[in-house]
């Protein structure tokens, strides 16, 4: 099978962020299919950009149309939507040389479901709808948008129009049922394929550098119970409440360590210097194959969200099976439609943005024997290991196309 997939912001491990397309392009060639990935030359996820053209990658193809950046949600990246798609319908006829089987729409906005669409009736392809964020639906709820201002009512029509047309509807969102339906989809389209992890990155750790391993050695030697945090500092990972959990701990062996940058970082740590909270450290991020090394090095792992009225159509982070696949206690404190922490009963799941729960379950992780924690962290590794590697998702992809 030839598979055609679209995504704007489709990135692999030499550029970051996001994964998915990679991950699951690996796993559809190792299986003898052939992929070809379009995205857009820049992404407000990658922390490099790619030159537009066409590019060999680890055994995948990419074609990188030329977009404009943009620093914000603003006039630029609305710009940049439109240049994308806009490419698409210019290189057509490299998509008919490709011949696909399978045309993915797999953007986050939904507008590339017209190039799609076209692009599959062209070649009697399956076209495939694959959704990751609901779109005009985040932009309205969460940037306040009006239902009638002009982009959010094409976006509308673009949403509505995907749900018409495609052959088959992926979701990673797992509680979207009633919502497409309201919007025109036939439920039995609808198949849910969710974010997962790959197998060979924790086969082959990378260690960390010498500076970081010292500075966990350290704090093993000294008796400390290191309570995690790996990614993004942003506003929607709810990291302001975190550390504030630690002026509900009196206990001085509890430490917490945050990894990783964002736009939030330096507020996080203005707010530790101001307010005097002790026992909490910063470090710099890691490379993605540096993460297995890093997790293994902690006690509990924490994972959090800003209270979100979209969390009702469900969450799945790619943070949470990263912690799983480390066999680590987590605390997640996300209310969402589902609960992953509680089904694989792999730590302690919370109601968002109390940091009296997160410090009450910081200290009742640690009341634990380290045999009692052991046996969280080995359920949540099980779990993931059944449910969320790519090996699996990507059949189940492929079961959703034929």
């Amino acid at each position: 099978m030839n598979i055609l997939l679209l995504n704007h912001y489709a990135g692999n491990p030499k550029f970051g962020m996001e994964f998915r397309p990679f991950y699951l392009a690996k796993e559809w060639t190792k299986q003898g299919h052939k992929v070809l990935i379009v995205g857009g030359t820049f992404s407000h996820l990658r922390k490099i950009q790619p030159q537009a053209g066409r590019e060999n990658y680890d055994g995948i193809d990419y074609l990188w149309l030329k977009t404009n950046s943009y620093s914000s949600n603003g006039l630029k990246r609305v710009l940049s939507m439109f240049l994308f798609v806009f490419q698409l319908f210019i290189h057509i006829k490299s998509f008919t040389q490709f011949k696909p089987d399978a045309v993915i729409a797999s953007s986050t906005y939904p507008l590339d479901i017209y190039p799609a669409r076209y692009i599959a009736k062209k070649n009697k392809a399956k076209l495939v709808f694959e959704i990751h964020d609901l779109w005009p639906l985040s932009p309205m709820e969460l940037g306040h948008m009006s239902k009638y201002h002009p982009f959010i009512m094409l976006m509308q029509m673009a949403e509505n129009y995907a749900y018409k047309h495609c052959d088959t509807c992926v979701s990673i969102l797992p509680c979207v049922h009633e919502h497409v339906k309201a919007h025109g989809l036939d439920l039995k389209k609808l198949h849910l394929v969710p974010n997962g992890v790959v197998i060979e990155d924790w086969e082959n750790l990378e260690p960390l550098p010498p500076e970081a391993s010292t500075f966990f050695e350290e704090l093993k030697e000294n008796g400390k119970f290191i309570v995690g945090y790996a990614g993004g500092h942003t506003l929607s990972n709810a990291l302001d409440y975190f550390i504030e959990a630690r002026k509900f701990i009196v206990d001085d062996s509890v430490v917490f360590v945050l990894v990783g940058n964002g736009v939030k970082k330096h507020t996080l740590e203005q707010k530790v210097k101001m307010e005097n909270i002790s026992n909490i450290y910063f470090l710099p991020p890691v490379p993605k194959l540096q993460i297995p090394s890093l997790l293994s090095l902690m006690d509990v792992l924490y994972v959090g969200g800003a209270a979100n009225p979209l969390y009702r159509f469900g969450i799945s982070p790619n943070k949470i099976f990263d912690y799983m696949m480390a066999s680590k206690p987590i605390i997640q404190p996300i209310q969402a439609a589902n609960d992953m922490i509680t089904e694989a009963s792999c730590g302690i799941p919370l109601e968002s943005e109390n940091p009296q729960a997160v410090a009450d379950a910081i200290m009742k992780l640690k009341g634990l024997t380290p045999e009692q924690r052991k046996i969280l962290g080995e359920n949540g590794h099980t779990y993931v290991l059944k449910n969320h590697t790519y090996a699996v998702l990507t059949e189940r992809f492929l079961t959703a196309i034929k």
